[in-house]
């Protein structure tokens, strides 16, 4: 898998959410300094345990012009927990404070080279990819996190300053991608 390189633009997409609207990357990118995509699912142990650390990082930073945005590209026909439907109960359960989108054809997380849920892209307002990679370094125990990579990430986008680490590793469970049909 290819996927985008930092210091490339991400791939645009438009995507449905579970609010029912259409979601555009590229009107997201007008309205903001960064925009953080989050390829995320609803069953993944790893999304759960960071789904309170995210809306917190939504609250902390919309009001400075950041948004993140979740991505859910897994397979629901192996992963009926996954469903469209099954995001919008999840979204409502866990009061999810930014857009949950389904990429059902799987193409934009492909695209991005996502691998992992959760799984972070910043962008910064061009469209450019500035930091890929873990949310922080503590999956498993939110007080004992040491680098909090992404907060830093978007604080050095809103700076002006460098990231200084553009890539971290990420933890979390493999996308469940299609299989490929039969013929």
């Amino acid at each position: 898998m290819t996927g985008t390189a930092i210091g490339s633009y991400a791939p645009d997409f438009e995507l449905p959410g579970v609010d029912g609207e259409v979601h555009h990357l590229a009107r997201y990118l007008k309205s903001y300094r960064a925009v953080c995509v989050v390829f995320m699912c609803n069953h993944c142990p790893y999304v759960r345990l960071y789904i309170d650390r995210l809306k917190q990082i939504q609250d902390d930073f919309q009001g400075q012009g950041v948004t993140l945005i979740g991505i859910n590209p897994n397979d629901d026909t192996r992963y009926p927990d996954d469903s469209f439907d099954k995001m919008k109960s999840f979204a409502i359960e866990q009061a999810i404070n930014f857009p949950y989108l389904r990429d059902v054809t799987q193409e934009v997380a492909e695209a991005f080279g996502a691998e992992r849920t959760p799984e972070i892209y910043l962008l910064d307002s061009e469209g450019i990819l500035r930091y890929n990679g873990a949310i922080d370094d503590s999956p498993q125990n939110p007080d004992g996190v040491q680098k909090a990579y992404l907060k830093e990430a978007i604080a050095s986008i809103l700076s002006g300053t460098a990231i200084a680490d553009t890539h971290t590793h990420t933890i979390g469970c493999s996308v469940k991608w299609r299989q490929p049909s039969e013929a």
